[in-house]
């Protein structure tokens, strides 16, 4: 029941899935000239074409240098050519009419670039595994230069390739990157997973692990610098004028990086699930609204909503009505459009909402137009780069007859680009006609005032390339007299790159009119706090620290971050004061918690003092606390804290998120047990005793963790407990806690127990604790007790029940055999579940597993075909919302709301034919939605772990499995993670429903909102 997001970011050859032969195209699209006619823009502005086939085709990125060289970057093998034929043009317009008219091959035999920047006297290309520096040195218009700037990155489904380098403000190169995607079908073509990410001209130097760990990249080559961002993104990303890095993925097509890589790597202890907020107000998989006239979609293409965002471009030009200073534009090639977003403050991050209510800045009727990227230019126009293709998926998740067919490869010999402009706006005019990189230094720093930030990027690149000392008195007086805010901004950044700036000049941004300004001044700060101490340090801290109470969210929140490096008395008071006024804000809570401790810094202690009853923000500050106070092994403290918690009469309010820290931190590390003696009796008497439910769970997790106490107390209190569970009169939820006692202590004494409190007689809390308890027995006696009493377990009990077969391969094996034996029925399996036994380690069990699970074509088919009947019944959509509720919502939601996230969101399928809908859900197995893989993971202490990665930041991932249950895990703990290379959901619906109530389901998922 789900689809396939794609983002597709090259050029599509005409290759056959068996042996990469070219194909020739078969079939084109519109005619430049026609094409033209097709688009509907936003009022008040105009579109023209500035280049077209022959002179280009395959375009994917573009870059405009400071002497109006237009670069583009065209890649012509996607999706399976790798043999070289992709390439970077130089387009002219010789005569002046506003129109391309040469074209020039600059740099060839590239596999599947993705992007281009301007650089030194030549040009970055991104080209997994590499980056490539190109340059011309005689002037005929070919690159002589061919250098390996990086190399090591994934070469995988292009997609998924790191992608499109751009200049950052801080004079640093920043590359899109994500993970390599797993091929399941062209596993011959991408199956490679990257290498060490480094400067092939400086073997000694920096290196990034593992295709830099799937996350997005920064590098200096002029100093040699290459780090790892804290975030990933498919294919683009953008800055504001301040610097502000946001970016995009399929369906998520606006999302801002807040917290920083190198903040996180102060404190490994620190466990954060997300480094990023999703700022969209209309959500993920928005809708969009496309006017595409024969729409041409495949089997598993989403239509009406965000499928394939990419190209994600701040407006930054200047030439466009002022509210467009704030507008994000995001291509979508599989509506035809472009979208844009105003983005609005809201606290240390943003709020992204559409501009235009129901329609969209650009669209067209043509169903070729294939937006990839756009570009701001010398002109402040927005360019439009358009792959132009008939079919835009990729065959990896195509429907195999027309991944077969030639269709693919339908306008393989056409590409656009296009100018977009107010009215009225002159032809374009900068074509080989600039004279910027021949300028003197006053015309440089000039343009650092310039409305439009590709002059302001082009002149501060230019400064801090030339490194003249003529320009420091320039630019310092710029910092301090400029009257345009943007303009200070670039002159104390060309400073700092130029490694020219002064405490002073520095400490003149700090104290800024503009809050933008005094934001950015801070994070330059951060070098001298790197530094050898000295009092200059001292002078900028002191400075800061004035800061603490400025107006803005956003300047307060880089000021506690960056403080987070200042290892002095004043600082560390300077970001409580800053986190106690701020503590509603989670951000800010982050930023403290990542700082280099301080000495005797008793944060904690504080805090606790500090909160109140009822107040989630103390509670969740306190948990994280606890958290890296187990982290630290002080086991003093560790004492300490505990004690507090468990005051006899006079328990505080924290003392349940205080233990919850604390048994999270010390699952994977060994405690003492005599050291914690006193402390373990204490927590056994508050599991037993404590009126508070919540603390007691909390006191009996952490007695899981650190074992019970070894004294004639946890006898008697096991000796209880046995006894709680035999008196039926007991309430139900005391009887299930007394079952965590017996699971802790060794429940293999209590078998015949356990095994008599699992039927349809009792509660189902007190089943499933002592199915809990049986499983926890390390051997089969669970597995063999289920496949004996499978007819009487209630289907409430029955999903816990297939999860403890999963523990071990005796269990595995045992439940195959029921499997195979009739005795349990494969459509009482869920779909993760399924995956995990048909992805197990051991090839025997995983081979019988696959026998009895993997869909097999033919009868899918059978299935399907019976099914059409449905497609022509009128449904009841209040009946298919209550089917709905029953069999979709445990994993699904729809536009986020009715069901439980853990699958895809399918706020999509209403805009796709019903036919494919009932496709999917009848063979789910056709499809797997991206960033929908199930993961295996083994930590360092034996357990296994399978389930989504919801989210993952450099200390830590997020599991998310079944019904939504999350879990963080330290990357410290993990031995190893591996991508489940099967298909994610198995079939069975039609034993599910009927055919009249395919048609209420398919009705009520149609007209869904």
């Amino acid at each position: 029941m789900k689809s396939k997001y794609i983002l597709l970011i090259g050029s599509l050859m005409a290759i056959v899935s068996t042996g990469c032969q070219k194909q020739p195209a078969t079939v084109r699209g519109l005619s430049p000239e026609e094409s033209l006619a097709t688009f509907e823009v936003a009022e008040g502005f105009q579109i023209e074409q500035i280049a077209a086939e022959p002179l280009v085709s395959d375009p994917v990125d573009m870059e405009i240098d400071e002497y109006g060289r237009l670069y583009v970057v065209e890649m012509h093998g996607y999706p399976l050519d790798k043999e070289g034929s992709g390439s970077v043009k130089l387009l002219e317009d010789t005569d002046g009419d506003g129109k391309m008219d040469k074209s020039i091959v600059f740099a060839d035999n590239l596999v599947l670039p993705t992007g281009v920047m301007r650089w030194k006297k030549g040009i970055l290309v991104s080209d997994a595994p590499d980056i490539w520096y190109f340059e011309d040195t005689d002037g005929d218009g070919k690159a002589d230069v061919k250098e390996v700037m990086l190399t090591g990155f994934a070469l995988a489904n292009p997609q998924h390739n790191v992608n499109n380098p751009l200049l950052g403000l801080d004079n640093w190169i920043y590359l899109g990157h994500e993970p390599a995607a797993t091929a399941k079908v062209y596993t011959d073509y991408f199956s490679d997973r990257g290498s060490d990410v480094y400067f092939p001209a400086h073997a000694d130097g920096p290196k990034l692990p593992e295709n830099a760990l799937g996350r997005s990249v920064r590098f200096n080559p002029d100093k040699v610098l290459l780090e790892n961002l804290s975030s990933q993104t498919q294919f683009g990303h953008t800055f504001d004028p301040w610097g502000r890095r946001f970016l995009v993925s399929n369906a998520h097509h606006i999302y801002q990086e807040v917290f920083k890589d190198r903040y996180l790597r102060r404190n490994e202890a620190l466990l954060i699930s997300n480094t990023i907020e999703s700022i969209s107000d209309h959500g993920n998989a928005a809708d969009v609204y496309p006017i595409t006239k024969n729409p041409e979609h495949q089997l598993l293409t989403d239509v009406g909503v965000f499928t394939a965002a990419c190209g994600i471009t701040s407006y930054t030009g200047g030439l466009f009505p002022s509210i467009y200073d704030r507008v994000t534009f995001v291509a979508e090639p599989v509506g035809n459009l472009v979208h844009a977003d105003v983005l609005r403050d809201r606290g240390v991050t943003f709020t992204a909402s559409r501009l235009f209510e129901k329609k969209e800045f650009l669209a067209s009727t043509d169903a070729w137009f294939r937006p990839v990227n756009l570009y701001v230019g010398p002109d402040g126009a927005l360019y439009v780069v358009d792959y132009y293709r008939q079919i835009i998926e990729h065959p990896e998740w195509m429907a195999d007859d027309v991944a077969k067919s030639g269709a693919i490869y339908n306008g393989i010999d056409q590409g656009r680009i296009y100018r977009i402009t107010p009215k009225g706006t002159p032809k374009l005019n900068w074509s080989n006609r600039l004279k910027l990189g021949d300028g003197h230094l006053q015309e440089w720093v000039d343009h650092l005032a310039s409305p439009n930030a590709w002059w302001r990027g082009h002149a501060q690149r230019l400064l801090v390339d030339r490194k003249d000392k003529a320009a420091i008195p320039l630019l310092e007086k710029l910092v301090g007299s400029a009257e345009s805010p943007l303009a200070r901004l670039h002159a104390l950044w060309t400073l700092h790159g130029m490694d020219a700036l002064t405490s002073e000049v520095l400490i003149q941004g700090l104290h800024d009119t503009e809050a933008g300004v005094r934001e950015n001044a801070i994070r330059m700060s951060e070098d001298r706090f790197l530094m050898k101490k000295s009092a200059e340090t001292d002078r900028v801290v002191a400075e800061l620290i004035k800061l603490k109470n400025d107006s803005s969210p956003k300047v307060r929140f880089q000021l506690l971050a960056s403080l987070g490096f200042v290892d002095t008395p004043i600082a560390a008071k300077t970001r409580k004061d800053l986190l106690f006024e701020n503590l509603d804000d989670r951000w800010m809570q982050i930023a403290t918690l990542s700082a280099t401790p301080f000495g005797e810094d008793n944060l904690l202690e504080e805090v606790l003092q500090r909160s109140r009853p009822g107040d989630t923000q103390y509670a969740s500050l306190i948990e994280r606390l606890s958290n890296l106070t187990g982290a630290t092994g002080n086991m003093p403290t560790i004492k300490l804290l505990i004690n507090r918690a468990l005051v006899p009469g006079n328990t505080p309010h924290w003392a349940t998120a205080a233990l919850a820290g604390l048994t999270q931190s010390l699952r994977n590390r060994a405690a003492d047990k005599n050291t914690l003696a006193p402390e373990r009796e204490r927590l056994l008497a508050t599991a037993l005793n404590s009126p508070d439910a919540a603390l007691r769970r909390s006191a009996m997790n952490l007695l899981r963790v650190i074992g019970l106490p070894e004294n004639e107390g946890t006898a008697d209190a096991i000796a209880k407990a046995v006894a709680n569970l035999q008196n039926t009169a007991l309430d139900a939820e005391k009887r299930a806690e007394s079952m965590e006692l017996l699971t802790i202590s060794g429940p293999e004494k209590y078998v015949e127990i356990l095994q008599n409190l699992i039927t349809p007689a009792e509660p189902i809390s007190v089943q499933s604790a002592a199915l809990n308890a049986l499983s926890s027995i390390p051997d089969t006696t669970v597995s063999g007790f289920l496949i004996k009493r499978w007819a009487s377990l209630t289907p409430s009990l029955r999903e816990q029940a297939i999860g403890t077969f999963l523990g071990s391969e005796p269990r595995i094996s045992q439940l195959l055999d029921a499997l195979e034996a009739g005795v349990v029925d494969p459509s009482v399996i869920s779909w993760p579940r399924q995956v995990g036994l048909m992805a197990n380690g051991n090839e025997h069990l995983r081979n019988r597993a696959r026998d009895l699970l993997a869909d097999k074509n033919a009868s899918h088919q059978e299935v399907i075909k019976t099914y059409q009947e449905a497609l022509t019944l009128t449904g009841n959509p209040e009946n298919g919302k209550q089917l709905f509720a029953v069999h979709c919502a445990m994993c699904h939601q729809i536009g986020g709301k009715n069901g439980v996230f853990y699958g895809p969101d399918l706020a999509s399928i209403r805009n796709r034919r019903p036919q494919s809908i009932m496709a999917d859900i009848l063979n789910p197995n056709l499809s797997i939605a991206d960033g929908y893989d199930i993961w295996n993971i083994e930590l360092k202490s034996g357990e296994t772990l399978q389930g989504l990665i919801a989210s993952e930041t450099p200390s830590a991932i997020t599991v998310r499995n079944y019904g939504a249950v999350e879990r963080v895990i330290s990357r410290n703990e993990i031995h190893a993670l591996t991508a489940m290379g099967v298909s994610v959901m198995t079939a069975g619906f039609n034993q599910l429903i009927d055919k009249q109530q395919m048609a209420d389901l398919l009705s009520y998922l149609r007209q869904s909102e």
